[in-house]
């Protein structure tokens, strides 16, 4: 148990530590002359980085380096190049590192002051000097306010948290703000949630403060399941307290003085840290009865969801968290009148959680400076697919389109051209390559039949087949259906196979039509969210790519993609009848033939198309491109 005093001063006793981790620092008398961050998020770690940073506390300690800090933080970002390691104050950046290479960078960096120049993330400006990792193209776009500690501190030491400034919101709210002011401070912020439909945060709360009753719960919607988004198990893997201190300011000024974070039992790491941030808080005395001894009482556990899609939805989280089936409930009654186990809940997911304080500390009007008019402050998104730069970025609303998929992402890979970006995951739209300039933020994307979503964002190239994307994100909510409401269950399930018939050329376009319909029934008719926004990719593609669809019915699929309408031909007289195709073919589809092309020794070979399997192998082993769709 720590005093007020004994927080603060560690606190200001941690600060000039931390403070070190950047770029061009200057090194305080007393501290490590050097800091090494290593990136303890789930993809570097899956890159074997917890080896990596056991081999630098080894190696370190072999050679009786005793002033440099090794430190396992949370994500930097940049996925596409990690593992990640960091070093501080001169600013290397170190990417792809394998564990043999810690004894290279101790050796020569460490110890002998000179970077690995093979391994660092290397961008020249155009005078041809080397960027600073603030100035790359992937960073110097971003501006981070919920990413501010990942990356930077160690997300299961609270000393670190303390030092910057962690905690200090929840005591500027309990000490100088009635609850009433810190609702209407997230209202005046313009704080709208992250987790997808972008309501209100300060009316949320409100209405949690306004419903009746003495027993109320804060709950964090941890439950992110959308296929390539990550955002929120970044920020519970690299700053956990973050989001616990949130959840105490969100306690005071909605009344409540427990709190719920449902989080899927597939994030181990950010369960283990969670679990170790709030052992933390308890022993901190930060956590429990009389909170951090400013009198009032806020505590917290976790719920373990097993990782269905439909939980996301906040009223199936909340029959989830309460033991039942992950099924969403009529509304009304909403959570904010009527929640968990029936008291009025305020449910916020991890996003929204880690700006609030930044806004108390800060100010409304500060993060209200940044941003659209209608849609304020920054939004994290994970970029995947089809880009140079995949990983996670934090950019002010309004930033457009182009920004994302050219500057910080670097564009496609292998001179590919961009085709479209999917927002929002299966509850959202395509975005053609025409509106590459849009602005993201939430209205300009529900302008053009797309949405923010929790924050996937997937770049699809020339070689993408729009209606098989559309088809994959159908197949993924038809599985994730929790079966409730028939328009859910039975409408996206025919939905599902009548977009296998276009993919299959067995569709009219009077069939179009049809499934245009029933899009619009399923919007129109489904319990909740899941059901309402399901049929988004398929009606974003066929407004933006109806010439893709009309290509399926007509028998082609112009990407090359859907098996059914795809078929492989040897060009016989660029054949040099090497028999690569042949050997490479899993299902012997491949013969040779008498024919001999002028100017060839060898006969050249064809494909018989009742064994073909369309799996393209032959094509990829051919060394003269003599095989084509």
């Amino acid at each position: 148990m720590k005093t007020l005093k004994q927080l603060q001063d560690i606190r200001e006793r941690m600060k000039a530590n931390v403070e070190e981790r950047k770029e061009g620092a200057t090194v305080t008398a007393g501290e490590p002359r050097a800091h090494v961050l290593v990136c303890g998020g789930t993809g570097c770690t899956s890159g074997n980085s917890k080896i990596i940073y056991d081999n630098f506390k080894s190696l370190l300690a072999e050679k009786n380096v005793t002033d440099v800090n090794v430190i396992m933080t949370g994500c930097f970002g940049l996925c596409s190049k990690g593992p990640i390691v960091v070093v501080y104050p001169d600013g290397s950046f170190y990417t792809h590192v394998k564990p043999e290479d810690v004894a290279e960078i101790v050796e020569a960096h460490l110890v002998g002051g000179k970077p690995v120049e093979r391994l660092l993330h290397s961008e020249k400006d155009a005078n041809g000097q080397m960027k600073s990792i603030n100035d790359t193209d992937f960073y110097k776009s971003q501006y981070r306010v919920v990413l501010r500690n990942c990356g930077v501190i160690d997300p299961e030491n609270i000393d670190e948290y303390l030092a910057r400034d962690g905690y200090k919101a929840y005591e500027k709210a309990v000490t100088t703000m009635t609850q009433q002011q810190v609702i209407d401070e997230i209202k005046k912020s313009g704080l709208r949630g992250r987790g997808g439909a972008g309501f209100s945060t300060g009316l949320k709360w409100q209405f949690t403060h306004d419903a009746p009753g003495t027993e109320k719960y804060v709950a964090c919607n941890a439950d992110e399941g959308d296929p390539g988004a990550f955002m929120d198990r970044s920020l519970l893997e690299g700053d956990p307290h973050a989001v616990i201190e949130a959840m105490m300011i969100a306690g005071y000024a909605v009344g409540a003085e427990h709190g719920v974070i449902y989080v899927r039992a597939e994030y181990p790491i950010a369960v283990n840290r969670l679990e170790v941030a709030i052992k933390q808080a308890h022993e901190y005395g930060i956590l429990g009865n009389n909170a951090m001894g400013l009198g009032k009482n806020f505590d917290l556990e976790l719920r373990l969801g097993a990782g269905a899609f439909v939980c996301g939805e906040e009223t199936a989280l909340l029959n989830s968290a309460e033991g039942k089936r992950g099924e969403p409930r009529q509304r009304p009654p909403f959570p904010a009148v009527k929640g968990l186990f029936g008291k009025p809940t305020l449910i916020n997911n991890v996003e929204t959680y880690g700006n609030i304080t930044q806004i108390i500390l800060n100010g409304a009007d500060w993060f209200a400076s940044f941003g659209t008019e209608k849609s304020k402050g920054t939004k994290v998104f994970a970029l995947g697919g089809k880009l140079e730069n995949v990983g996670l970025v934090e950019i002010p609303m309004g930033t457009t389109l182009r920004t994302i998929v050219e500057d910080i992402g670097g564009g496609c890979p292998n001179g590919k051209k961009f085709k479209a970006a999917q927002t929002g995951g299966p509850s959202g739209g395509c975005i053609p390559a025409s509106l590459i300039d849009t602005a993201i933020d939430y209205d300009s994307l529900m302008a053009i039949g797309s949405m923010m979503g929790s924050g996937g964002l997937i770049v699809m190239d020339e070689d993408n087949c729009m209606v098989d994307i559309a088809k994959f994100f159908l197949e993924f909510t038809v599985e994730e259906s929790c079966g409730k409401c028939t328009p859910c269950r039975i409408g996206n399930k025919r939905l599902l196979e009548m977009l296998d018939k276009v993919t299959k050329g067995e569709a009219t376009l009077e069939d179009l039509d049809k499934m245009e319909e029933l899009c619009y029934y399923i919007k129109d008719n489904s319990l909740c969210g899941l059901g309402q926004t399901a049929p988004n990719p398929v009606l974003s593609t066929l407004r933006y790519f109806r010439d893709e669809y009309e290509a399926h019915c007509n028998g082609t699929c112009p990407a090359g993609v859907c098996k059914a309408l795809v078929s492989y031909k040897i060009d016989k007289e660029k054949c040099i009848g090497c028999g690569k195709c042949a050997r490479g073919c899993p299902v012997a589809a491949i013969d040779k033939t008498d024919y001999v092309a002028p100017g060839h020794k060898l006969a050249s070979y064809e494909i018989v198309p009742a064994k073909c399997i369309k799996c393209g192998a032959c094509a990829g082993q051919c060394p003269v491109k003599a095989i084509s769709k």
